[in-house]
């Protein structure tokens, strides 16, 4: 009997809220919300850096066809390539590793969410 309300207790007990206590929002420092600033107000539409053009369109092209399966939309996947190319280019990153970490963390689905 006493071990049954032991665990019966314990069960309890274990699916009861837990409080994380008393945490507070830290500050942004004044150059990181700056730099986050002018991110977002970047008005500046996503290209390809590369610097011959032709070098640009081929591996847009070589990239859209190896996500062809699982971006359908031709438009979409363009869109998209460029952005991750452009990006990953501006963060000092090799696109080719962008695209693997993407693949590997969601398969390219939109609204995965990641455990990592």
């Amino acid at each position: 009997m006493r071990r049954g309300l032991a665990i019966l207790l314990l069960g309890l007990l274990a699916s009861s809220p837990v409080w994380a206590g008393a945490q507070r929002e830290e500050a942004l420092s004044a150059n990181v919300a700056s730099a986050m600033s002018r991110s977002i107000a970047d008005v500046n539409a996503p290209r390809l850096v590369f610097d011959d053009p032709r070098e640009g369109r081929a591996w847009l092209a070589e990239m859209s066809r190896r996500l062809e399966k699982r971006l359908p939309d031709s438009w979409m996947r363009e869109r998209l390539l460029t952005a991750i190319h452009y990006e990953a280019t501006r963060a000092g990153l090799d696109p080719q590793l962008v695209l693997g970490l993407i693949q590997v963390e969601s398969g390219f689905k939109k609204y995965a969410l990641s455990g990592a």
